[in-house]
Order: C-alpha cells, then sequence, then structure tokens
C-alpha cells in the first residue's frame, strides 16, 4: 500500500475479483459517495486482502485524476464532460451517453475487453533520484 498509484500497473476491468467482492466495493463506494456528498466524479482506491476478504479504503479522490483519464479512455465514457454537466445543473437522467446515444448518462459502462496502464521511468533524466519505487511518484508518463 506504498506504492504511488502513478507508479503502478493498472489492468481494467479488474481479473482477480469476485463478483461478491466486485459488487462489496461498488456498494461501498457508493456509499461514500452519498456520505461525502459528491456530484460529479469520484474514484475510490483500495487493498483487498483476497484470503480474508477484508478491504480498506486507501485513497478518495472527489475530483477528476490521473484514474478518471485511465476510466474515460478504457471505457469511451466522458467524465469530465459529465462533470462538468452535473457542476451546471444538470442531472444525469437528462444527459444522454455519447458511447451508445440510446441510454442516458446513469448507464453504467461495462467492459468486454481489458485495459492495461503501464507507468514509464526514464531514470537517466533523474540520476540523482532513488529507482525504487515508493508513496512518491517517480515515473514520467504512461503506456
Amino acid at each position: 500500500m506504498g506504492i504511488h498509484t502513478g507508479d503502478s500497473i493498472v489492468i481494467a476491468p479488474s481479473q482477480t475479483l469476485t463478483n461478491e467482492e466486485y459488487f462489496r466495493l461498488r456498494e461501498c463506494a457508493l456509499k461514500v459517495v452519498r456520505h461525502l456528498g459528491v456530484v460529479g466524479e469520484c474514484n475510490i482506491q483500495y487493498a483487498v486482502d483476497p484470503k480474508s476478504q477484508e478491504f480498506r479504503i486507501i485513497e478518495v479522490n472527489a475530483r477528476l485524476s490521473r484514474s478518471s483519464a485511465l476510466a474515460s479512455k478504457a471505457t469511451g465514457y466522458p467524465l469530465a464532460y459529465v462533470a462538468a454537466k452535473l457542476a451546471l445543473g444538470h442531472d444525469l437522467v437528462s444527459l444522454r451517453n455519447s458511447v451508445t446515444r440510446v441510454t442516458t448518462a446513469c448507464f453504467e459502462p461495462s467492459l468486454d475487453y481489458v485495459v492495461a496502464k503501464v507507468p514509464r521511468w526514464d531514470l537517466r533524466k533523474f540520476a540523482t533520484v532513488d529507482p525504487a519505487v515508493g508513496s512518491c511518484m517517480k515515473s514520467v508518463g504512461e503506456v
């Protein structure tokens, strides 16, 4: 849990969560968002113990982030556009889903393919930096 998410490999959708684990995390996320009163984009990062099924919230970002950009790229769902419309007072039901053009923006994207994000480092550019990963982001981009 001490690795910055910018230096982490991300696979979407998750390949190791059971349906039960996925829906428990989804239910928790909805409770957190409602409790915080979030309107717009929010992502929550979890640590899950596969042996005990226990999980902990590592981070809550009630804003657009690198994770949001990856989610938008992976699903085609325009998170920034929808968040801006919500901030202007529109609701999800009144917004058309730009992917399906049929459903509303309430539609929850579902992937039938896998997307991977891998960090990219340029250790020659930052020769004095310790190459060990930790809570400070050291990658210079992603592929």
